[in-house]
C-alpha cells in the first residue's frame, strides 16, 4: 500500500545500555535510580557480549542512559570515562550511540560529541515551583542548569533531543513557557531534532503520589506544541505510555510524528513495556499510518559529525531497512511542513473531530 509522506511515523530501533542506576538526585517520581554506591557499573566486557548478540538484529541506536554521579564526587571522572568508553565500544562495533546522562560540563559534552551521533536531556519543566516538590532533593533539576545544556549542545553542534515531563505538578502555562524556551534556543542554533512529550505514568518504585497524566489532554497539547515549535523539530510521544490505541492515533492526528527508541525494555518506565514493531504496525496501519525506522541522527545533521561517525552513518543509510535516507528525508520534511501549515489553520472543532476519528 502506498502511503503519502504526511502519514509516516518514525521510530528508532534501539537498545539501552545503563552504565549505572546510581544517582545523587532523588526525584520523587523516579522509577530508575538507585542510591550512590548501590548499583554496580556496567563493564565493557559485559557490554561487548550484549552488543555482539545485537549485531544482526537491525538495531541501529545504542542509548547510553545513566544515573548521575555528583559533579564534585571523586568518582565523577571514572563515571564519565566509563560512559565515554561504552560509547566508543558501541561505535567501534557499528552501532550509533546516543547518550543521556544528565547535565554534563561543556568539556564532557565536547568529548562525548566525538563518540555520539546525537545526545539528549529532558528539560522536564522550567517552573522553579517544582524545586519545592518533586525536585526538592534533585540538585541537577535546576531549570537554568538544564537550559545551559541545550545552549552548549547548540554551540557544540550536537544534534539534540529534549522534552517535557507532563503531570508532575506544573500547570498549562508552564508547558507553553518550556516549549517556547526550546523554540528560542533552536532558532539560535538549529540543533533540536525532537521534543518528547512524556506523560507521567506512576511506577512501582516512586514515592510521588499522583495520578497518571490525563491522556485526553495529550492531543490538544500536541496540537498547541506544534504551533509553538519550529516545524523542523519533530514531536515524539512514547507509545507505551499512551495505552489507549485511539488516543495514540489521535496524538498522531494532532501532530506527533515519532515514537522514539523502541527496544526490549523501557528503563525509565520499567512498569510499562515497550510496544514492539509488529504490534505498533497493527495499531497504526488501520489509521493510515506507515511505521518507518530511522537513525538516531537526522540527515540534516550528518555534516556536524566527525568523519569517522559519518562513515558509519552512511553505511546505515545505505541499508534499505533504514528508510529515512537523505533524499527521502528532504522530501518528507518538505511535505510535513506543508501539512503543518495547513494543520495550524484548522479550527478547534476540526481538532476535536480528528481526535474522535482517531
Amino acid at each position: 500500500m502506498s502511503i503519502s509522506h504526511s502519514h509516516i511515523v518514525t521510530y528508532s530501533p534501539a537498545y539501552t545500555i545503563v552504565p549505572t542506576y546510581e544517582c545523587f538526585n532523588r526525584c520523587s517520581y523516579c522509577n530508575f535510580r538507585a542510591d550512590p554506591g548501590k548499583s554496580p557499573w556496567m563493564s565493557l566486557e559485559a557490554t561487548e557480549s550484549i552488543l555482539k548478540q545485537l549485531q544482526h538484529q537491525n538495531i541501529c541506536e545504542i542509548l547510553i542512559l545513566s544515573g548521575e554521579v555528583h559533579p564534585q564526587s571523586s568518582r565523577r571522572s571514572d563515571w564519565f570515562q566509563r560512559i565515554y568508553d561504552l560509547c566508543k565500544l558501541a561505535f567501534s562495533m557499528g552501532f550509533l550511540p546516543h547518550t543521556n546522562a544528565g547535565p554534563l560540563s561543556f568539556e564532557e559534552m565536547q568529548k562525548l560529541k566525538n563518540v555520539n551521533v546525537s545526545m539528549g536531556l529532558m528539560l522536564e519543566q522550567l517552573t522553579p515551583e517544582l524545586l519545592k516538590t518533586v525536585h526538592k532533593h534533585a540538585p541537577s533539576k535546576l531549570p537554568e542548569v538544564r537550559l545551559q545544556q541545550l545552549e552548549w549542545a547548540g554551540e557544540l553542534q550536537i544534534p539534540f533531543t529534549t522534552g517535557l515531563l507532563l503531570g508532575i505538578g506544573e500547570n498549562e502555562n508552564d508547558w507553553w513557557e518550556t516549549l517556547a524556551a526550546i523554540a528560542h534556543l533552536h532558532e539560535r542554533h538549529h540543533h533540536i531534532q525532537e521534543v518528547i512529550l512524556q506523560p507521567h505514568s506512576p511506577g512501582s518504585q516512586q514515592t510521588f503520589n499522583a495520578s497518571p497524566f490525563d491522556p485526553n489532554k495529550l492531543p490538544e497539547l500536541i496540537f498547541k506544541a506544534r504551533q509553538i515549535l519550529p516545524s523542523d523539530i519533530t514531536i515524539q510521544i512514547p507509545p507505551n505510555l499512551v495505552k489507549d490505541k485511539q488516543w495514540l492515533l489521535a496524538c498522531l492526528e494532532a501532530g506527533a510524528r515519532d515514537l522514539g527508541g523502541i527496544g526490549p525494555k523501557d528503563e525509565v518506565n520499567p512498569d510499562y513495556p515497550h510496544l514492539q514493531e509488529q504490534e505498533l504496525r497493527e495499531i497504526l496501519q488501520p489509521g493510515g499510518w506507515e511505521l518507518v525506522p530511522r537513525l538516531p541522527v537526522y540527515p540534516q545533521f550528518d555534516g556536524w559529525l566527525s568523519g569517522e561517525l559519518q562513515t558509519v552513518v552512511k553505511q546505515w543509510r545505505k541499508n534499505d531497512k533504514i528508510y529515512l535516507n537523505h533524499a527521502f528525508q528532504t522530501s518528507y520534511e518538505k511535505t510535513r511542513n506543508q501539512v503543518f501549515l495547513k494543520t495550524v489553520s484548522i479550527s478547534e472543532t476540526n481538532l476535536t473531530n480528528a481526535v474522535r476519528r482517531g
